[in-house]
């Protein structure tokens, strides 16, 4: 009697896999698929117009220059073109670009490559080609694949640390970065090996050791790439504004370490960098904040370990308006004062609540100090620092033209495909997420014509019992189920020449071995069975 093979003997089938293991696996790679392309990709963005909305620059149809001579058009796609026109093209993920409008189509990209999901208004066809581009896209080099001011090519397999985005004050034509990704080291002008270049290990650990507890943590979660000293912590800012951009709008340096923003972060020149000159970019930012930063660091350590006696409103206000003493002087008493400075200043003991208004600053700019930080460097905001923005009419000129300072920014996003929507939405749309691609088949027939879907119906599970048939002998046994029994099998079952041949080879043998009659007769009963195989 032939032995059933056992778990140790399927194990010496590297490719082989149970079924159980391969239905695992399809699940796996569906929700892998839905988890990164979670949106319908029916509609093409043009014809919104410009919005704030996730970008695609494709390297097949606009590809980098090899020079500077070489004449360079670039063009980004939107996410649904960048799936159904430019899906096997080679494409860079620009995210979030503000007023973009789609260039699928347009003049920008080869008519070899049009957009599918737009309608020619002319001739009524699908397919859209050679049309106007929009002339308010802004383009940098990131649409070259090109990132930061070092300009390095992004690689997503060998990119080591984090980029962070530029909130973009500025386009490339008027100074600014046009929302570029940046390294930290390259935004202190330090260069990408900084931390090769050190004298010690032991230093550069001896720097980090003197931040914050919660910066060090963080920064020790990537060895090969470490963040320098100095850079602040992902956790304390929201978003960030470089070096580029802030020169191109100088005004708001004033606004550096005041509350909603961090100290500067300022930018070195060169591009050797050694333990020292990290530390002495530390103690510039350190030194160049401004009366308000106490204000910030009381919030940042909620223990109020930085007062030691009863909370005092004055020291607040005397730190904002240090220029100007007799406008700080809050309704408080001579006794707490004189704690806080060596001067005597005599307080009116009438009209307190006169007192409290005369010290209110007309304006939130009156608290900013003066002169701004000077030098090249970069802001990082908080998540409330539109709160703090001065709204003054002199002051609403310098934010008109960047609407994303007055209120945050609405990203467009296409309508969740019908498997992401279920899985967000929960209940029977989220065991529909789950199901594997044949159960939604299966629920898609519901929306199909009756005749068409009781057709349907009948020949699957025709299929689904001979499948079944086809695979108990495997299921009972144990028996790894190889790629060339299924091969085979619906080879067999498509009715393949070869197939059959063989499969008629096959009952011959098993004819004679049982001894047929020879009269044909039995080769004509094995015949209707196969037959009835199909």
């Amino acid at each position: 009697m032939e032995a059933v093979p056992g778990k140790e003997e399927v194990k010496q089938f590297p490719d082989s896999q149970t079924a159980s293991d391969f239905i695992d696996q399809q699940l796996a790679l569906e929700a892998d698929a839905r988890e990164v392309l979670p949106y319908k990709f029916d509609k093409c963005t043009n014809i919104l117009g410009p919005l704030r909305q996730n970008v695609f620059a494709c390297l097949t149809c606009s590809p980098p220059p090899a020079s500077a001579a070489q004449v360079y058009t670039p063009a980004g796609v939107c996410y649904a073109c960048s799936i159904s026109c430019h899906g096997e093209h080679t494409l860079v993920e620009l995210f979030s670009r503000r007023d973009f409008v789609c260039d699928c189509g347009t003049s920008r990209l080869p008519s070899t490559s049009p957009c599918t999901l737009r309608t020619d208004p002319v001739t009524g066809n699908r397919g859209v080609q050679s049309q106007e581009p929009h002339k308010g896209n802004h383009y940098n080099h990131n649409f070259q694949n090109r990132f930061c001011a070092c300009g390095e090519e992004y690689d997503a397999e060998t990119e080591k640390g984090t980029m962070f985005q530029c909130l973009g004050l500025g386009t490339v034509d008027t100074g600014g970065c046009g929302e570029d990704w940046y390294h930290p080291e390259c935004l202190m002008g330090l260069s990408r090996d900084w931390y090769k270049s050190v004298d010690t290990k032991q230093e550069l650990e001896e720097e980090v050791q003197k931040k914050d507890e919660k910066t060090a943590d963080q920064e020790v979660e990537d060895p090969s790439h470490p963040v320098p000293p100095g850079f602040p912590d992902e956790d304390d800012f929201d978003t960030m504004i470089c070096y580029k951009c802030v020169e191109s709008n100088p005004w708001i340096k004033n606004y550096a370490g005041t509350p909603g923003f961090l100290p500067a972060v300022f930018k070195r020149d060169g591009q050797s960098a050694t333990v020292k000159d990290v530390s002495e970019l530390i103690a510039r930012s350190t030194a160049t904040l401004p009366s308000t930063a106490p204000v910030s660091l009381k919030r940042k350590a909620s223990d109020g370990a930085i007062e030691t006696g009863p909370p005092s409103p004055s020291k607040r206000v005397r730190n904002d308006n240090e220029t100007s003493p007799p406008l700080s002087i809050p309704n408080t008493s001579i006794e707490t004062l004189d704690k806080a400075n060596n001067d005597t200043i005599i307080i009116p003991p009438r009209h307190p609540s006169n007192t409290a208004t005369d010290t209110k600053p007309k304006h939130k700019h009156d608290n900013l100090p003066n002169p701004s930080p000077t030098g090249t460097l970069s802001l990082f905001l908080r998540a409330d620092f539109r709160d703090h923005l001065c709204h003054c009419p002199q002051c609403y000129l310098h934010l008109i033209p960047h609407p994303q300072l007055l209120e945050e920014e609405e990203t467009y996003e296409p309508s969740l495909s019908s498997g992401a929507s279920s899985h967000h939405g929960g209940g029977a749309h989220s065991r529909s997420s789950r199901a594997s691609l044949l159960e939604r088949g299966e629920a898609a027939l519901s929306t199909m014509d009756r005749v068409r879907a009781i057709e349907g119906v009948m020949v699957y599970n025709h299929l689904r019992d001979k499948v079944k048939e086809f695979l108990k002998p495997y299921a009972e046994s144990g028996k790894a189920v190889s790629a060339e029994d299924i091969k085979a099998y619906f080879e067999k079952l498509r009715g393949d020449e070869s197939a059959i041949k063989e499969a008629k080879e096959r009952e011959g043998r098993t004819n004679s071995e049982d001894g047929g009659n020879g009269d044909g007769g039995g080769g004509d009963r094995d015949t209707r069975r196969e037959q009835s195989g199909y």
